[in-house]
């Protein structure tokens, strides 16, 4: 999802950072960073329609928790870890990029500088790439699973638009912009070399919700083709997904509507079709896409079915409704039982999980805050949720 609604704070806190005009940091030698070592031979990953956790083929339950790397105060990212544990959930995403054009200033956390003259790591301790370092040890020890996208399509925390900003063209040529791409792999084989012996990492995304509106979707397929089959050269053993929200033209038949259309530049059948990506993510806001809530329903069981086709685990992986809307639990409710009665989906989940934290304020209205309090969103969708897909038992709904 578009991250919306910073605090305040945070916002200044990106404009003070970002405002300084500094040359970049000195670099330390990256064979020096020790990689992260695995404390158990398990590995994440595909088993026909379901994803295989401990070895074992399984349903379950996620969240979204991008900011979780973003954190300065060490205790708050074990505090979530903490309560998600409590919660049942043990899979989470959270964001594996942060670039900025401007390096220098402490004010936010940020893992690499790009310049016309190339990509630079932030491997400062208090506001770079040993913030996510610490994150991943902290996920190890509570034995939380991380899928981790390594681009953003958004502006927000230094999306597509600073490669643009530092290698010129626009948004939709950053796919295939040689520089570009170049510093962009230099990153992904940063950041998946550092972590792939990690027992915390579920999967590598490529990007969070890429898209190339009003390009051929082939633009999209062969990069996809291109930068997977990389990671793949990088780290064979962990799982390879998109991180799209899963567009569907061509599939709706007469209906042509946003979500069957090509307008985004991104055929979900097609880049699942790749050898090289294990399973499929689609995203699901019918109120953003001009459908009514319960649209959703159909959007599960489409993609669903497109799994069924060619025998791949398929994961909702964003999905919420605001705080605001006054049936949000009877909405939500709707959707977790359509992927637990109707549909083989291996997982959900949703956006996003909130807590009480004092250094940033990354949640919007999306937020489901961790709440022991009976009758609370959290205690009515997240945690029944989460052991009624622990429960599902292990095999495809035909």
């Amino acid at each position: 999802m578009k991250v919306f609604n910073f605090s305040a704070a945070l916002k200044l806190l990106l404009l003070s950072s970002l405002s300084v005009k500094a040359a970049p940091a000195a670099i330390p030698d990256v064979t020096a960073i020790h990689a992260l070592q695995a404390r158990d031979p398990y590995t994440p990953g595909p088993a026909g329609r379901l994803m295989k956790i401990n070895q074992k083929p399984q349903y379950f339950a996620g969240a979204n928790s991008w900011w979780v790397p973003y954190l300065f105060d060490d205790a708050e990212i074990e505090r979530v870890f903490q309560q998600m544990v409590q919660s049942g959930l043990r899979t989470t995403r959270i964001w594996g990029f942060g670039n900025t054009n401007t390096p220098g200033g402490s004010g936010i956390v940020y893992f690499q500088y790009l310049n016309s003259t190339g990509g630079y790591p932030n491997f400062d301790k208090k506001n770079g790439i040993p913030r996510l370092d610490k994150t991943i040890r902290l996920a190890e020890k509570y034995k939380i699973n991380l899928v981790i996208p390594l681009l953003n399509n958004w502006d927000d925390l230094g999306g597509i638009n600073t490669y643009v900003n530092a290698f010129g063209g626009d948004h939709n040529s950053f796919y295939t912009n040689a520089k570009a791409q170049q510093v962009y792999k230099d990153y992904v084989k940063l950041i998946v070399t550092r972590y792939k012996h990690s027992s915390a990492i579920f999967s590598w995304e490529l990007a969070n919700e890429p898209r190339c509106s009003g390009c051929p979707t082939s633009v999209i397929t062969n990069w996809v083709k291109d930068i997977s089959a990389y990671i793949k050269s990088l780290d064979s053993h962990h799982a390879v997904a998109i991180g799209d929200e899963g567009w569907l033209p061509n599939f709706g038949g007469p209906d042509t509507s946003y979500g069957y259309s090509s307008y985004e530049g991104v055929d979900f059948i097609a880049n699942l079709a790749i050898p090289t990506i294990d399973y499929g993510t689609f995203h699901m806001y019918p109120q953003f896409w001009g459908y009514a809530y319960d649209w959703g329903n159909q959007w599960i069981k489409d993609h669903d079915a497109i799994g069924k086709r060619l025998g791949k685990p398929v994961i909702l992986e964003e999905y919420g409704v605001e705080s605001y809307v006054a049936d949000r639990q009877a909405i939500i409710l709707k959707y977790q039982q359509t992927i637990l009665k109707e549909t083989s989906v291996a997982s959900s989940s949703f956006w996003q999980f909130g807590t009480q934290i004092s250094s940033i304020n990354p949640f919007d209205n999306f937020a489901i805050y961790y709440d022991t309090t009976p009758g609370s969103d959290y205690q009515t969708l997240v945690v029944p949720h989460v052991k009624d897909m622990a429960a599902k038992p292990p095999v495809t709904i035909t």
